[in-house]
C-alpha cells in the first residue's frame, strides 16, 4: 500500500501491532542548547525525528550531529516569521527587513501572503531556497513542517505541493488533535485553544484534500499544537492512552538552556519537555498502549 494513501486509508485494516508514532523535535539547528536536548532525547529517551532550521543559529552543528545520528529523521523546518531567510535582502524586499528576517507577526505574515502578489512571488523563491539549502546538507528529508505552522497557511502549502516532486516532499504536517481530549487534559489557555483548534482544523481539512490529491502523507493524528510549550510528562501519560489512531505524530520543543544563547520558548519550558521525552514512564505507556516508536522515513516501509 503506498504511504500517501496510509494516513486516509480505513485504519481498521490494521492490527493494534502496527501502531506507529512519531516523536519529533522542533527547532533543530536553533541553538547550541536545542541541539543538545534534541540528541539527548534521541539518545535516552523517546524521541525518534526533529525538524531543521536550515538558517539557524547552529543550523552547522545540527547537520553536524544528524550525520552521526542515522537513526533519526530529519525534516525541514520552514521558516517564513520570526526567523532568517536563506535568500539576501535585496532579492526578496517584500518578505524581509535588511538584516534578511522575517516579520514577527504571524497574523500580518499570513496577510502579507495572502494578498501581496510580489510578496508571493518573493515566498516561492525563499520556499525553494529553503528545500535546496536543506538538499545541500546531504540529509535525507523525511518531512516538511513549518515555524508557527506557517507551512499550513493555503498560499505556503501550495507553493510546497508544487515543489514536492523536485524535493522529494513525501511527508507535510497536518496538526490534528481533538480540542475536547486537550480541555479535559489541561484547561490553561481555554481561549487560544478554542480559536487554534477552530482556525487550525480548517486548515486542516483543507490540507487533507490538497495532500491527498497529490500523493503526499500525512499522520492521521498530529499533537502539540494546542499544548505548545507544554508537552509535560503529566500531559503525555494522559494523552497516549486515549489516542485512536495507528499513524501519530507528536512534536515539542525540547531545550537546554545555555548563557548567552536565545530561547526558544519560555524559560524552563524547554527543559521540562525533555524530560517528558526522557521519561521512563512515557515509554512504557507508548509501549503498553502498542505504539511503536519510528519515523516518517520508516513508517513509510509498509
Amino acid at each position: 500500500m503506498p504511504y500517501a494513501q496510509y494516513p486516509m486509508s480505513n485504519t481498521q485494516e490494521f492490527s493494534r501491532s502496527h501502531r506507529r508514532i512519531i516523536i519529533n523535535g522542533d527547532d533543530f539547528g536553533f541553538s547550541s542548547g536545542v541541539n543538545q536536548a534534541i540528541i539527548k532525547a534521541h539518545e535516552q529517551g523517546v524521541l525518534t525525528s526533529t525538524s531543521l532550521m536550515v538558517t539557524g543559529e547552529a543550523a552547522q552543528e545540527a547537520i553536524a550531529l544528524a550525520r552521526t545520528h542515522p537513526n533519526l529523521g530529519v525534516g525541514l523546518h520552514l521558516v517564513l516569521v520570526c526567523g532568517r531567510a536563506v535568500m539576501p535582502p535585496d532579492q526578496i524586499p517584500h518578505l524581509v527587513d535588511s538584516k534578511s528576517n522575517f516579520l514577527d507577526s504571524p497574523l500580518q505574515a499570513g496577510l502579507r501572503y495572502q494578498f501581496h502578489r510580489a510578496t508571493r512571488e518573493e515566498l516561492r523563491h525563499e520556499i525553494r531556497a529553503q528545500l535546496a539549502k536543506f538538499r545541500e546538507s546531504g540529509l535525507s528529508l523525511s518531512h516538511v513542517d513549518g515555524h508557527l505552522h506557517l507551512h499550513m497557511h493555503p498560499v505556503v502549502l501550495g507553493i510546497l505541493v508544487e515543489l514536492a516532486q523536485e524535493f522529494d516532499i513525501r511527508v507535510i504536517r497536518l496538526p490534528s488533535e481533538e480540542l475536547a481530549m486537550t480541555l479535559k487534559l489541561d484547561r490553561r489557555g481555554l481561549l487560544n485553544k478554542l480559536v487554534w483548534s477552530g482556525v487550525f482544523g480548517r486548515l486542516r481539512r483543507y490540507g487533507e484534500g490538497l495532500l491527498t490529491s497529490q500523493g503526499i502523507g500525512f499522520a492521521q493524528r498530529v499533537y502539540g499544537l494546542l499544548q505548545t510549550g507544554n508537552i509535560t510528562e503529566e500531559y503525555l501519560l494522559g494523552l497516549i492512552p486515549q489516542i485512536q489512531a495507528d499513524l501519530v505524530e507528536i512534536y515539542s520543543h525540547p531545550a537546554l538552556v545555555n548563557a548567552g544563547e536565545p530561547l526558544n520558548g519560555s524559560l524552563g519550558a524547554g527543559e521540562i519537555e525533555l524530560a517528558a521525552l526522557l521519561s521512563e514512564q512515557v515509554r512504557q505507556v507508548l509501549a503498553d498502549n502498542d505504539f511503536e516508536l519510528t519515523n516518517y522515513v520508516k513508517a513509510s516501509r509498509f
